[in-house]
C-alpha cells in the first residue's frame, strides 16, 4: 500500500463550482482543468482513473460541441479511463449521446453532491475491477493454450481432448472447416507435448505435388535439374518436434505411400540421396475435407488415414458455437484496437444480436477480416451493425418446448452477459437485472464458466 489518493480529474470552467467540487471530493487527489488543452495535459502526465466533465465548455459554454469532442478526445487518449459527463437540467438527449460515445455514466444538473460522489465511487470501483480482468488476461499470455478462447460447450470439449493426447505418444488429426483455427489448436498439441524440438508447419494444398516431396524430404546436391546445393527437408527441421501436416487430404497418393513408411519406421531420405535419417518427430495432420469420401474415391490411402487418426478432433463450426462470436469479437477488438491505436470500448446491442445471428462461413477467420475492418473505419467507440457490415436477422429457431426454450434463453444471456462484461461478475449481475449469487447461481446451473 502506497497511501496515494486515486486521482480524479474534473474539467469544470465554473470557478465556484470547481471549489465546491474539490472540497466534496477531499478523500480523492482532485486535478482541475477549465477547458479542452488543459484536460489533455492532465490526462497524459496523471492518466486519473476517472474523469468528471462538464458538457458545456468554453469556447462553447452554451451548448455541447466542445464538451463532446472533449469526451472524444479524451477516450481516444486514455480508452479504460471512466469519464462522467455533467450536463445542463433537462439535457438528457445529450447525455444519452455522451454515453453511446463511450462515457461511463452521466449526471444532470443542479448538483446533488451526495449522489455525484456515489457515482463517482461507483466508477473508481469499476475502474479497479476492469484493471484487475486486464492483469488477470495479461498473466495468462504464457498459457499452453494460447490465443485459444473456449466458452462454449464444443469448444471446451476440444480443449479437454488436446490437453489429454498432447502428451500421449499417439497421432492426432484435426479435423475442421477452414478458418476454424486447426493450426491453432495443432500448436496447442506441440506445446503441451514437452517436446523440445521446433513447430514446423506445411500446407500440403499450397505447394505442387513435385515440390512438396521435395520440401517435406529434402534433396541432396544434382538430384535433378536445379538442385545446385543439399537442401534440408521441414521433417528433419522438425525433429525432436512437431510437423504439422495442414490440408493432408489435398497430398498426391504418391506422397501418401512415402509418408506412410515414413510414420511406420521414422526414417527419411532425402531425394538423391542413399543415407537413412533416423528422426524423432510427431506428426499432427489438419483436413477441412471428408477423408472418408476420398478414401471411398480412392483418392486417400486407407492404410494411411489409419496412422494419422489414432486421435480425431473435430473442430465445430463458428456457427455452432452459440455466445463463441461475442467472445471473439470482445477479444480481437481488444488486439485489434490496441495494433491500430483505435480507442473502441464494445459493441452496440445490435452489432452483438448481429454476430451471434450471422453463419460465419469464413468461421475466426471471417470474424477477424471483420473486426479488423469496423475498428480501422469506424469513427465512433463503440462498433455498429453498419460497422460490421452485418445483416441484424437471427435465423430461424427448431421448435422446442417451453422449459427447453427458457433455459436455453436464460443460458444464452448469461453467456452475452459475460461476454458483454468482460467476465466482470458485477457488471454482468447488472446487465441482466440479478445479484451477484443469482448470477454465480445461474452459471452454476448451466455450467458457465466466466471467459
Amino acid at each position: 500500500m502506497t497511501g496515494e489518493k486515486p486521482k480524479l480529474l474534473i474539467v469544470e470552467d465554473d470557478l465556484g463550482l470547481q471549489k465546491q467540487l474539490k472540497w466534496c471530493f477531499d478523500e480523492y487527489e482532485v486535478l482541475m482543468a477549465t477547458n479542452r488543452s488543459e484536460a489533455l495535459a492532465q490526462l497524459r502526465r496523471h492518466a486519473p482513473a476517472v474523469v468528471l466533465q462538464d458538457l458545456g465548455l468554453p469556447p462553447d459554454p452554451e451548448g455541447v460541441a466542445e464538451g463532446l469532442e472533449t469526451l472524444k478526445e479524451i477516450l481516444l487518449a486514455a480508452p479504460h479511463t471512466e469519464v462522467i459527463v455533467v450536463t445542463g437540467n433537462n439535457d438528457r438527449e445529450n447525455a444519452v449521446k455522451a454515453v453511446s460515445m463511450g462515457a461511463y455514466d452521466f449526471y444532470q444538473k443542479p448538483v446533488d453532491t451526495e449522489v455525484l460522489k456515489l457515482i463517482v465511487s461507483r466508477a473508481f470501483h469499476m475502474h479497479s475491477l476492469e484493471e484487475q480482468n486486464r492483469q488477470l488476461r495479461e498473466a495468462q499470455i504464457n498459457s499452453p493454450l494460447q490465443g485459444i478462447i473456449a466458452t462454449d460447450d464444443g469448444m471446451l470439449k476440444v480443449c479437454r481432448m488436446i490437453e489429454k493426447v498432447a502428451p500421449a505418444t499417439v497421432s492426432v488429426l484435426i479435423l475442421g472447416e477452414s478458418g476454424t483455427g486447426k493450426e491453432l489448436l495443432a500448436h496447442a498439441v506441440h506445446g503441451l507435448s514437452g517436446r523440445a524440438g521446433r513447430f514446423v508447419a506445411i500446407n500440403c494444398a499450397a505447394i505442387p505435388g513435385e515440390l512438396l516431396e521435395a520440401e517435406l524430404f529434402g534433396y541432396e546436391k544434382g538430384a535433378f535439374t536445379g538442385a545446385v546445393r543439399q537442401n534440408i527437408g521441414k521433417m528433419e527441421v522438425a525433429d525432436g518436434g512437431t510437423l504439422f501436416l495442414d490440408e493432408i487430404g489435398d497430398m498426391p497418393p504418391a506422397l501418401q505411400a512415402k509418408l506412410l513408411r515414413f510414420l511406420q519406421n521414422h526414417i527419411v531420405e532425402r531425394i538423391g540421396g542413399r543415407q537413412e535419417i533416423a528422426l524423432n518427430v510427431r506428426v499432427v495432420c489438419a483436413t477441412n475435407q471428408d477423408l472418408q469420401a476420398l478414401i471411398a474415391q480412392q483418392r486417400f490411402r486407407q492404410d494411411l488415414y489409419f496412422r494419422i487418426s489414432e486421435v480425431s478432433i473435430n473442430v465445430p463450426p463458428l456457427r455452432e458455437r452459440r455466445g463463441a462470436p461475442t467472445v471473439l469479437a470482445q477479444a480481437l477488438l481488444r488486439e485489434f484496437s490496441t495494433l491500430h491505436g483505435r480507442a473502441k470500448r464494445g459493441f452496440t446491442p445490435g452489432a452483438i444480436t448481429a454476430l451471434e445471428a450471422y453463419t460465419w462461413p469464413g468461421n475466426v477467420r471471417g470474424l477477424e477480416n471483420k473486426i479488423k475492418t469496423a475498428v480501422i473505419m469506424s469513427e465512433a467507440p463503440l462498433i455498429t451493425v453498419e460497422d460490421l457490415g452485418l445483416k441484424e436477422a437471427a435465423g430461424a429457431e427448431t421448435l422446442c418446448n417451453l422449459k427447453e426454450a427458457r433455459a436455453r434463453a436464460e443460458r444464452e444471456a448469461v453467456r452475452q452477459a459475460l461476454a458483454m462484461s468482460e467476465s466482470n461478475i458485477s457488471r454482468a449481475a447488472e446487465l441482466l437485472g440479478v445479484s451477484r449469487p443469482t448470477l454465480y447461481d445461474l452459471m452454476l446451473r448451466h455450467g458457465i464458466r466466466a471467459p
